[in-house]
This record gives structure tokens, C-alpha cells and sequence, in this order.
């Protein structure tokens, strides 16, 4: 793998179901993304991005390009935490750090 994660959440678990839970959250970015080659990419252009547009820009100051970027990257996180985490978790509640 190109990369590593490191899930934060509030509750209290084991080390086992967090390293788990990071292993879910690869799988599932790898998978929405097409490739693990591409999470450090996207990953990094999606952060400039929210730098310079905020987290929710209107869509019509993206380029296609930009707003595909965007789009891919929020659904690919969506369902990395949903695997994560589980579908009925609040997600605000859980923070991750990815990492080369």
C-alpha cells in the first residue's frame, strides 16, 4: 500500500478493532477510487481544493475536472468511514490522518 491511516474516534476501542477499522477504510477507498495508487493523489489534489473553494463550494466555480475530483474524493471518504465505522455511526463523530 502507498499510504497508511490512522482513524481518531471517541469511543473507547481496542487496538485489534482499530487497526481493523483502518484496514476497512483502505479497502474501501482503494475500491471507490479504483486503485490505491490513486487515494495520495486525489486525497492531495481534494485538500487543495477545500484550501482554496471551503469544504462545500458551489459547483459552478470548480472546473469539471475540479468538481469531479471533489465529488470522487467525498464519496470514496463516505464510504471508507460507512466501512470503518459501520452504516448507522454518526460521521462527524471520526477523524482520520492519511498519510504517505
Amino acid at each position: 500500500m502507498s499510504y497508511s491511516v490512522r482513524l481518531f474516534a471517541y469511543e473507547d476501542v481496542s487496538e485489534l478493532e482499530k487497526r481493523r477499522a483502518e484496514k476497512r477504510f483502505c479497502a474501501a477507498l482503494n475500491e471507490a477510487l479504483g486503485d490505491a495508487s490513486l487515494v495520495l493523489p486525489v486525497y492531495s489534489m481534494y485538500r487543495k481544493l477545500v484550501a482554496v473553494y471551503g469544504e462545500s463550494p458551489s459547483a459552478d466555480v470548480l472546473s469539471t475536472e475540479e468538481l469531479e475530483i471533489f465529488n470522487q474524493w467525498q464519496a470514496a471518504e463516505s464510504a471508507a468511514l460507512t466501512a470503518a465505522l459501520g452504516p448507522h455511526r454518526y460521521m462527524g463523530e471520526a477523524e482520520f490522518d492519511i498519510r504517505a
